[in-house]
């Protein structure tokens, strides 16, 4: 009996120093990627007014110290003056007042190429027919091990 002790005692202190030890050859990610429309083509810039029935592309520059994964853009109303906490800029609101038929506008995309750098440029039509006033533009990013970051922009979408 105490030999099979010793023996599963043994095992266990093998196992347990193995599972314990450490790679240092792992780099671990711990930059965030970074986000930014404030460069000449960026688009839109806060407090940009848009027209229904244009077509306008949505451009930012996304960056990693590593890898870039996947980014998404969405665009939602602002009606009843909400806010982010990564807005860029504030302009004057409307008033407050309902959604009858907002512009809602979520998509999301993926970044090929094990990318460090990369330029979001999507087309958005803005329909005819969605309610005119206040929204938010909003990018965010993700890089291969997760991090992400996001940014939103005020903007006025007009008659």
């Amino acid at each position: 009996m105490k030999s099979t002790f010793k023996y599963y005692y043994f095992i266990s202190i093998i196992l347990l120093t193995a599972a314990c030890s450490s790679d240092d050859s792992v780099e671990i990610d711990e930059e965030k990627p970074t986000i930014t429309v404030n460069y000449t083509a960026g688009f839109p810039q806060g407090c940009a007014l848009l027209t229904r029935g244009e077509t306008y592309n949505f451009r930012a520059m996304v960056t990693d110290n590593n890898e870039l994964a996947a980014y998404s853009i969405d665009i939602h109303h602002n009606f009843d003056h909400h806010t982010h906490d990564d807005q860029v800029t504030e302009c004057d609101l409307g008033e407050i007042k309902s959604a009858v038929n907002p512009l809602i506008y979520v998509e999301n995309f993926t970044i090929e190429g094990a990318l460090t750098s990369y330029e979001i440029n999507i087309p958005v039509t803005i329909p005819n027919d969605i309610d005119t006033g206040d929204y938010h533009s909003a990018y965010s990013v993700t890089d291969a091990t997760g991090w992400q970051s996001r940014t939103s922009i005020d903007i006025k979408i007009v008659e």
